[in-house]
């Protein structure tokens, strides 16, 4: 229901239709629509910073920059959980293509991970650019 009246509002919008308001809303009827996806940051943006930017539209009850393993720099992207779904509809309208820490930003709904294990590149582990010290 929420997704067909977010839908009728979006057709509304003078007659254009924007395509990425009505990808995100399809999205949200597979996915949890309390956690987003925040791509395009600044490695230097942190997950306090990142909390302090979003928690303007409501209670953020997480908000978590992935970091990678090897080197301990931030990977880039990150994710905003909201403790509301219309706090994190109002906060991807409001933040998708915003500047944070001199990046603009991409905001979009989180999609979840399938079940599973993962797939390391199917080379068993191995990392052919990495130098194995022999």
């Amino acid at each position: 229901m929420a997704f067909s009246s977010k839908l009728g509002s979006l057709l509304r919008l003078n007659g254009q239709i924007p395509a990425t308001s009505i990808l995100n809303s399809i999205r949200c009827m597979s996915t949890s629509t309390k956690k987003l996806f925040i791509g395009g940051l600044s490695f230097g943006t942190d997950d306090q910073t990142l909390k302090e930017a979003f928690s303007g539209f409501g209670d953020v009850t997480e908000a978590k920059i992935i970091i990678d393993r090897d080197t301990g720099r931030s990977r880039g992207f990150g994710f905003v959980n909201f403790a509301h779904d219309e706090s994190a509809s109002n906060a991807l309208s409001a933040m998708d293509g915003q500047e944070l820490n001199g990046r603009n930003i991409r905001v979009s709904y989180a999609n979840e991970r399938p079940p599973g294990p993962r797939s390391f590149g199917g080379n068993g582990g191995f990392r052919g650019d990495r130098d194995s010290g022999y």
